[in-house]
């Protein structure tokens, strides 16, 4: 049973990721392949969120890498294939959006989460140190009855 259980986890670390692509969609021509899957590698499924439409197997993927391969077809070079499905569907669908003003919180927005943390972190430990303020004769009074009280029992 053991080996059994060691084989298919062996078995799975191997397979690596698995495509999405089905072979309806593939084109003819090789090199015209070529170009559609390494586009699609860098575009994300607007469902999946974190997959390319490479490897997403979601109806939506699906359509994407069909328009795709419709666009590299009819001629369109790389960057016009992606400006047109950016056009449609905004930077989101890349997986790596550019640098520019209506992505600046995407880029930025982690740094500003992580120094907002840090500079929280740094204020609250900045109010803990020191050592605590003494007892006033009230509290020392209460105290001692405390002490006094579990001494008794």
């Amino acid at each position: 049973m053991r080996r059994l259980i060691l084989l298919a986890a062996v078995l799975a670390a191997m397979a690596g990721p698995v495509r999405a692509v089905t072979p309806d969609e593939q084109l003819p021509d090789p090199k015209l392949e070529a170009r559609a899957r390494s586009l699609s590698r860098d575009l994300r499924c607007v469902v999946c969120q974190n997959q390319s439409i490479d490897e997403s197997d979601a109806a939506l993927a699906h359509d994407l890498r069909i328009i795709l391969r419709e666009r590299l077809l009819a001629g369109d070079t790389d960057d016009q294939a992606v400006a047109y499905l950016v056009q449609r569907y905004g930077n989101f669908v890349r997986l790596k959006p550019p640098f520019q003003a209506d992505t600046l919180a995407l880029w930025l927005g982690p740094l500003a989460v992580l120094l907002a943390g840090g500079a929280g972190a740094a204020i609250y430990m900045r109010g803990r140190s020191g050592p605590p303020a003494p007892l006033d004769a009230a509290e020392e009074a209460e105290l001692a009855a405390l002490i006094n009280t579990d001494e008794a029992h």
